[in-house]
């Protein structure tokens, strides 16, 4: 079992591993290694996910999500295959450890005081006369 967080914890049989070529420049040893990683992960029929952070991770993953609700990270920044699984976890702990976080309180409706109102229509006012100064004299 991998701790996530201290209430979610993922079994290692949940992450399926693949090895796939990097994309980019590299000359010859790109064209014969494959040192880039893929990582999977069930979403939808992981039961070590509660229900409200299942449905906040399925709006932070976003494209990474496929129809069946498997989430696809792809890691290929570094050069060895070691180094690119731990970011792979690494990119989906933090993913998990954010829809984790309960969401920001909802914003209560305020009205504005009667005196930032006239703050308000005093200053628009004013810059009105500014701009009515810049016109041509007029025929007086």
């Amino acid at each position: 079992m991998i701790d996530v967080t201290p209430a979610i914890a993922l079994s290692e049989s949940e992450l399926v591993w693949k090895a796939i070529r990097a994309s980019g420049p590299g000359g010859q040893h790109v064209n014969k290694t494959s040192n880039a990683v893929e990582l999977r992960f069930d979403v939808r029929l992981s039961p070590a996910l509660p229900e409200p952070v299942r449905a906040r991770l399925y709006d932070l993953a976003g494209s990474r999500l496929t129809q069946e609700g498997v989430l696809v990270i792809t890691a290929q920044s570094h050069r060895s295959q070691e180094m690119n699984r731990a970011d792979a976890q690494d990119r989906l702990f933090a993913l998990i450890r954010k829809a984790a976080e309960p969401p920001p309180p909802k914003r209560k409706k305020t009205r504005p005081t009667l005196a930032s109102k006239k703050r308000r229509v005093e200053g628009k006012v004013r810059r009105g006369g500014v701009k009515a100064m810049r016109g041509k004299p007029g025929m007086d």
